[in-house]
Order: C-alpha cells, then sequence, then structure tokens
C-alpha cells in the first residue's frame, strides 16, 4: 500500500464556479450576501461533504478527485465501498461498475474476467452496446492495474474505445487519463493525510450473499468497520452510511461508538411498488419515530425529497423535513452539483421545485433553503468549492 506522509494543512481554493453561480442568481438579498463573501477567507468545513471526491471533473473515488475535493475545502470524503473476488474491500460508486468508471475493457487480461464481456452495439436491430465488469470478478492486486476514468459509456459503441467515451458535454475528461483508483484502506490513509473525516458507504452487494458461500452481510459491514479500528480512525471522525437499514442497526448494535453516528440513506423513494410521497407521512415506513426509536440519529435523502413550493411558488422545507427534525433526526443531502446546467428544471434532484428553476444559479437558493430552513448538518456535493463557498460565508 502507498504510505502517505502526515497530513499539512490546505490552504482553501473554492475556484471561480462559486463566483460565477452567484452572479447567475436572481437579484436578492441573498445573491447581495453571498457578493459580498468573495474575498473569503475560505476554509475546510465539515458542512461540504466530498460526493465521491470531485467527480464533476475528476474520475469519482480516485486519489486525484478525493485531492481535488480536500482542496476545495470538504472536511468529510466518501468513500463507497465494495468488495473484491478476494474479500478487499476498495472504493467504487457499485460493485458492477467497472466498465464505465475504469479502462477494465480496454485490458484484455481483465475483460475476460468481468461477468459479461463486451458486446458492441447493433445498429440494425437497435440493441445498444453493453459491458458488465464487477469488482468481484478480479482480485485487489488485479483492482489495482485500473485506471479510474470518468463514470461514462456510449451505447452507440461498435468498438471498447468507443464505449469507453460518452461522457457529458457539462463534464470533462481533462483529468481522465489514468486516475489512481484506491482500496478502502488507502483511501483512510489518504483522507487522514488530507486532514478530513470519513463518510464511507456500505454498497449493496451485485452477487448473492453469502458471498463464496460464507462471506456474510454482517461479515462485509463489521470489515468496513475494523478497517477504520485497525488504522486509529476515532469513531467520532466517521459517518459509516447505507442504503440498507439493517447495515446501519447492525452498527448500533454491535459498534456503538460507530453506529452512534450512522447514516441511513433514504432510499424508499424508488422501492418497486411502493408509493413514496415526501409530503405524505403515512407512505413512509417506517416512520420517523420509528427510526429514532431503532436508534437512527442521522437520515440522508436526496435533495427533492426535503423541498417543495407553497401556494406561492416559494421553496419551502418539505413535510418530510419538518417530520424528520421534529423526531430529532440530523439531516444530510445528496446531491449538489451533480445535475448538469439547471436552465430545464434540475432534472431528479430539484424535481419537487422544477417550476421556479430556471439557471444554475437557483442551487444556491435551494441549498439556501436546505441550510437555514430545513436545518441539514451537510451537504454532498460532486463539486464541493460550491458548498465551501456558501457554507464559509454563512458561518457553517
Amino acid at each position: 500500500m502507498e504510505k502517505f506522509r502526515p497530513q499539512r494543512r490546505l490552504n482553501v481554493q473554492v475556484g471561480p464556479r462559486p463566483y460565477y453561480l452567484v452572479e447567475d442568481m436572481d437579484e436578492s438579498a441573498l445573491k447581495r450576501k453571498l457578493q459580498q463573501c468573495s474575498e473569503g477567507p475560505f476554509y475546510k468545513t465539515e458542512f461540504s461533504i466530498g460526493h465521491r471526491g470531485a467527480p464533476l471533473q475528476f474520475p469519482e473515488h480516485t486519489k486525484e478527485s478525493y485531492e481535488a475535493a480536500a482542496r476545495m475545502g470538504a472536511g468529510i470524503l466518501e468513500c463507497d465501498v465494495t468488495f473484491t473476488k478476494d474479500r478487499q474491500l476498495v472504493c467504487r460508486h457499485s460493485q458492477c461498475d467497472l466498465h464505465t468508471t475504469t479502462n477494465i475493457l480496454a485490458i484484455p487480461s481483465l475483460a475476460a474476467k468481468c461477468t459479461q464481456p463486451f458486446q458492441p452495439a447493433n445498429p440494425t436491430t437497435g440493441r445498444p452496446a453493453s459491458a458488465m465488469c464487477c469488482t468481484s470478478d478480479i482480485t485487489l492486486a488485479e483492482f489495482k492495474q485500473l485506471c479510474g476514468k470518468m463514470d461514462a459509456s456510449n451505447p452507440a459503441a461498435t468498438t471498447v474505445e468507443q464505449y469507453l467515451g460518452g461522457t457529458a458535454n457539462w463534464r470533462t475528461d481533462l483529468y481522465s487519463d489514468c486516475a489512481t483508483v484506491l482500496s478502502h484502506k488507502e483511501s483512510i490513509q489518504l483522507f487522514k493525510k488530507l486532514g478530513t473525516k470519513f463518510t464511507p458507504e456500505l454498497k449493496a452487494p451485485s452477487v448473492p450473499m453469502p458471498f463464496q458461500g460464507e462471506y456474510t452481510q454482517e461479515q462485509y459491514a463489521q470489515q468496513m468497520i475494523n478497517e477504520y479500528k485497525q488504522a486509529g480512525v476515532h469513531p467520532s471522525d466517521v459517518w459509516p452510511q447505507s442504503f440498507n437499514l439493517n447495515d446501519v442497526l447492525y452498527w448500533i448494535q454491535n459498534e456503538p461508538r460507530f453506529g452512534k453516528q450512522g447514516v441511513y440513506l433514504d432510499g424508499r423513494y424508488e422501492i418497486p411498488g411502493t408509493v413514496f410521497d415526501p409530503n405524505n407521512p403515512t407512505t413512509w415506513e417506517p416512520s420517523m419515530e420509528e427510526l429514532v426509536d431503532s436508534g437512527v440519529k442521522i437520515i440522508a435523502p436526496p435533495i427533492y425529497v426535503l423541498v417543495t413550493l407553497d401556494a406561492q411558488g416559494k421553496i419551502v422545507p418539505s413535510a418530510y423535513a419538518k417530520a424528520a427534525r421534529a423526531a430529532g433526526l440530523d439531516i444530510i443531502a445528496w446531491s449538489f452539483e451533480r445535475s448538469g446546467p439547471l436552465k430545464t428544471g434540475g432534472g431528479f434532484y430539484y424535481q419537487s421545485v422544477s417550476p421556479v428553476i430556471d439557471n444554475d444559479g437557483d442551487m444556491y437558493v435551494v441549498l439556501d433553503v436546505l441550510a437555514r430552513h430545513v436545518g441539514i448538518i451537510g451537504m454532498f456535493s460532486d463539486w464541493p468549492g460550491t458548498v465551501t463557498y456558501y457554507a464559509n460565508c454563512m458561518g457553517l
């Protein structure tokens, strides 16, 4: 494993984007307030969380992406955790995303191990190009041979080289030459060097559990925590996350010092066959009170779940947000700077307020409601400098 030098204090640099967004805002008291903060000083803040690093421009879950996020003032960095064939933990958003986030298909010896090798598009039948390569297909040593790239693919590709393209035009491949992929242990050492805290997410396995007949979900959840203990990381510096409530409850019951800051990532909005309405408490199961009774202290839904529009078209906290706070839950939101240009309403993350979203500057209006009215304690961002700027300006 690479040896990282001891941490040194980083000079936080938010870059030009926050200024662009502020100038793009409609005239308001909030815009004037943010303009007054233009000269800083800027500093690291735990309100600003690097979502997979800084993947708006750097390949996610790579050394380069994490370093960029820390330089932009992210006080907490995220390693999404999954496992390899030899049960080693690595940083990947999904167990089976190597075909879109790395160059694995361009390495014949490793591409041959993929769950589904590359299949070119067939223009005659309309079949898109496809592949499926999983961390569980290869060992940690093989994983470390990969180069990280921007998460993208070209469905019209007839060659591997074409398939490895497809990056959205509002992102960039400028830093995708060969970004450094990391094991979970390496991410811990890097974050210590950068002086940030940790929010690992235990990803749902894409293979049947117990893996290889004996590696259980509980062992997987425990292994992630063990790597922080082995590295001497204090539990108060770690916010372990999962969309699987049972993982969070496992940590609460078996590793209470870490479980105290366990984050329940609320993905109930996408459960097939269910109705989830952020403004209808009867559609939330379990309820906020039941979550609290089970020991959960922090909940983290997507941005749109926390905000809605009132009768006058003003962005306000949703019933979900109010109920979570009333029950005593802390709230973290995701993910800022992930939607691309907002001129058409902001897509998934802003769907509950899309009628009043028509320019990129509007994202600061949403963030202001989340921070001052919903009361979130942190915001995941694909470009942490934008959140750092707001948080520093508002003293968060």
